[in-house]
């Protein structure tokens, strides 16, 4: 029995037989306010290569009514099982199936998910089908190399909005008949389905008309900046459309912003869904119109390099996602008047760092992954698969050069439009517009895991003028668990040589100081420096070309200790940072000391986005890499500043929202708490602060798990924001709440139950586990290992993987806890994608286990 399974084998097999022409989609949904199942009528019209072979249809349905194949019926008994519907005795050349199913409505984010508007009691409907959830809702060949055409008619109810891939038509009795596609993967098709509030414009330019169109639910029409979104959009073409040399291939371009969504956005061609937070309500900082826009910009991306060209198999997921971030983080680094030049200083601070931890862990793996199945892919959306591979095409780029990279790309969409590939398809593309040799490149980058460590080694004499520089490069052992070898690679790289100017008290890069170069195998000589006096601080990597750990010589680093806010720049600035941040993780530097150097350096640091990531990076390395005898004393100093700098921040600057957020995440002492309610009822007021609804819920949600608040409190702040957010809100800090009897009701919803929809689960689940509360999270760390496998057997992928990864007990730093684990891995026989999950959230444990020693070590 396959259950919701597909092998590659499998799927290139069907490729072999099959060649998809067309699909006919039928559905009615005319019962959605109801909810419960809806019927689910497919007609697929392909060819066959074999005269009597057989094959597969896939689809998730309570129930099958019919299945006609060439005319002739089967019964849906003797060949619909599990998530398949057997194809037994096809006709060489063209074949037609007909299947009527009976769908269910999800509240799992997954195929296609109902949630109703607690405003206005509306549903509202959406489908999110990658990676293989077409199924959920409509009879398919699941798999992104059997294209096809898809034309969907569409019964809703009266006043209600229909909208796909093909642009909208006019509905007749409340029947949504829409246009073919062009062809396309089934992953991306899309219906999103409600009374949405919509607002619209237009692309224009060069004679081309793209039709725009901006949605989302009418309880947040009061908050859409549509003007905002349509201004990032239209950069968004006119960048990518230069670069790609190739116009916009669909007909009209919609963003829908739905409720309850589980990631960020989904690339639906023509129908991009957005998640609904992404509507700001209430005051946010210019980091999070930033990510905003980095998101608006990937879907865009994939507009052509995903939906146009589309991978053959799950294994180039990575080029996908990589591309998609690559891209779109140019676009707002280079595109005229973008609002985010800065974005390379992002990418550095929040991208990379994701990709580095994810690198570290056992389950590290190539870029280009092996994916044998789609339980594989499904844990495979993951820092390597965005964060890494990103940063390796940025490596790429500067090993080509920009604008062969471009003109590789452009020959590679007009050569592949509207077809599959795979990387050598792209690769020997580059390799024509470069006339570089990238074979040995791609194996050393994209076919091995791990980081490379790159140290300066540099020689002066008596008066300071440099005699010799070289860069060592390091390949450290994978982690335990880990396949493959440490390898060293080839890596381009800037070299920056900072000194301090006296008139601004900057650290500034001389006009001839930063020196591009290859480093390549274990020692590269850099004579270029030779004879120039010392500068205060050598930066490796100046620039972020490349993706490796760095290390600052000891003059360099007792400068950037001492001045690490001072250089002129964000992206040098960014790079110390993560730096700093990478070796407290190592255990190379104290946790104490890390507080210490972000306490001396943050004042000064003017990138919110970088404050932001410092602020929970901090309040992490405290939590779970501090020693516990010291946790709280650092923990108050810590408190002490956020209060300090929320009070000297600059009246409804960006800078006093994020340390009000800060302070409010760990405020500990009775005068402390004190304020918070003050700060909440409004008897005490800091000038600028507008204490508005999410910043309330910031505070409350404290309050809730300090103890302060109880439910009468959090009903009355409900009371106060009785929607979709408010509901979320109040169940993580009912879940918060510091009494055996809350945990027990959040476990119990989580756990025992299978009712919740994924973001109010989600929510639960945050506010159950705080680090403050350690002892009375105890023992459900036995009850996690007692569940987890019955749960993923159970439960969809999205929420199984909220409950595997959310509640493991992260927080119980232990060598207990590793030892529970391990004993686990050994005797539950859980599948590889479960055993990844845990043995993730296992390592983390071991990590923090070391960094306490590290700390503990440091104490005077």
């Amino acid at each position: 029995m396959p259950g919701t399974n597909l092998t590659r084998e499998e799927a290139q097999q069907r490729a072999k037989l099959l060649t998809v022409d067309s699909y006919e989609i039928d559905l009615d949904l005319s019962g959605a306010q109801e909810g419960g199942t809806y019927r689910s009528v497919t007609t697929v019209r392909f060819d066959v290569a074999e005269d009597g072979a057989a094959s597969f249809v896939d689809l998730v349905a309570p129930a099958v009514h019919e299945v006609t194949l060439n005319g002739d019926a089967l019964d849906p008994a003797e060949v619909f099982e599990d998530s398949r519907i057997a194809l037994p005795g096809l006709l060489r050349g063209r074949n037609v199936l007909r299947v009527v199913a009976d769908c269910a409505y999800t509240n799992t984010g997954e195929g296609l998910h109902r949630f109703v508007d607690p405003v206005d009691d509306q549903a509202y409907l959406y489908t999110q089908f990658e990676v293989p959830d077409a199924r959920r809702v409509f009879a398919n060949f699941e798999q992104p190399d059997l294209k096809a055409t898809f034309q969907f008619t569409v019964k809703a109810p009266e006043g209600w909005t229909v909208v796909s891939n093909s642009p909208t038509p006019k509905p007749q009795d409340n029947v949504w008949v829409f246009e073919p596609t062009p062809r396309i993967s089934t992953y991306i098709t899309a219906l999103i389905v409600g009374p949405y509030h919509s607002v619209h414009s237009v692309y224009e330019k060069d004679g081309q008309s793209v039709p725009l169109g901006i949605y989302c639910r009418p309880s947040l029409a009061e908050f859409l900046d549509a003007d905002a979104i349509f201004e990032v959009t239209r950069q968004g073409f006119d960048w990518f459309q230069e670069k790609f040399d190739y116009a916009y291939p669909f007909e009209k371009y919609d963003q829908l912003f739905v409720p309850e969504f589980n990631a960020g956005a989904m690339e639906n061609a023509g129908a991009v869904t957005i998640r609904d937070q992404y509507v700001f309500r209430s005051k946010v900082t210019d980091a999070a119109y930033e990510v905003r826009a980095e998101t608006i910009l990937h879907e865009l991306a994939h507009m052509w390099f995903g939906d146009l060209v589309t991978m053959e198999w799950w294994n180039d997921l990575w080029l996908n996602e990589s591309f998609a971030t690559y891209t779109s983080i140019a676009c707002q680094a280079y595109a005229p008047g973008s609002r985010w030049p800065h974005s390379w200083t992002t990418f550095a601070n929040s991208m990379k760092t994701w990709a580095y931890r994810q690198d570290q862990l056992p389950s590290t793996h190539p870029i280009m992954a092996e994916i044998h199945d789609l339980d594989d892919v499904l844990v495979n959306f993951d820092g390597i698969t965005y964060a890494k591979g990103a940063s390796v095409l940025k490596q790429l780029v500067a090993y080509v050069g920009m604008d062969e990279f471009f003109r590789g790309v452009q020959a590679y969409f007009k050569r592949h439009a509207y077809g599959n590939t795979r990387l050598s398809d792209l690769l020997g593309a580059l390799e024509e517009t470069s006339g570089r040799d990238l074979k040995t490149w791609s194996k050393k980058w994209l076919e091995t895991a791990g980081i490379n460590i790159l140290r300066p080694e540099i020689e002066t004499d008596a008066q300071g003028v440099i005699t010799s520089f070289a860069i060592r490069q390091e390949a450290p052992a994978l982690p335990a668990g880990a396949k493959g070898e440490p390898t060293l690679r080839p890596h381009r790289i800037a070299v920056g040589l900072y000194d301090l100017d006296e008139a601004s008290g900057k650290l500034v890069r001389a006009a001839d100081g930063r020196i591009e170069l290859d480093v390549d195998g274990e020692l590269t000589a850099v004579p270029q420096l030779a004879g120039r006096p010392r500068p205060a601080v050598i930066l490796l990597n100046d620039d972020d070309l490349s993706y490796a750990k760095v290390r600052l010589d000891e003059g360099s680093l007792a400068v950037v200790t001492e001045r690490l806010g001072d250089f002129e720049s964000s992206l040098p600035r960014a790079l110390c940072w993560a730096s700093a941040w990478d070796m407290t993780r190592d255990g190379e530097l104290a946790t104490r000391d890390y507080l210490s150097l972000v306490l001396s350096g943050i004042g000064k640091e003017s990138d919110i986005g970088v404050v932001q990531s410092l602020h929970r990076q901090v309040k992490l390395a405290v939590d779970l890499y501090a020693d516990p005898t010291a946790r709280e004393a650092l923990l108050t100093r810590w408190t002490d500043a956020t209060l300090a700098h929320l009070r000297a921040a600059d009246a409804g600057s960006d800078h006093q929202l994020a340390w009000a957020r800060a302070f409010a995440a760990t405020a500990r002492t009775p005068e402390q708490l004190d304020l918070l309610e003050a700060l909440l009822d409004g008897s005490h007021t800091i000038e600028g602060l507008v204490v508005d609804t999410e910043l309330r819920w910031a505070f409350v949600e404290r309050l809730a798990a300090v103890g302060r608040f109880d439910e009468a409190e959090i009903a009355g702040e409900y009371e106060r924001d009785k929607t979709a957010a408010g509901e979320r809100h109040a169940a993580t800090a009912r879940a918060a709440r510091p009494t055996e009897e809350a945990k027990a009701e959040a476990w119990a919803s989580v756990v025992e139950s299978d009712k919740l929809p994924n973001a109010v689960q989600e929510a639960v689940i945050a506010g159950f586990v705080q680090t403050d509360q350690r002892e009375l999270l105890a023992p459900y760390a036995d009850r996690y290992f007692e569940v987890v496998k019955d749960i993923w057997g159970a439960r969809s992928h999205e929420m199984a993987q909220q409950i595997a990864v959310g509640l493991y007990p992260s927080i119980q730093v232990s060598e207990d806890i590793l030892r529970r684990t391990d004993e686990w891995l050994a005797s539950a026989e859980p599948s590889a994608a479960l055993r990844r999950l845990v043995s993730e959230s296992r390592a983390g444990v071991e990590r923090a286990l070391k960094a306490q020693a590290a700390d503990a070590a440091a104490q005077p």
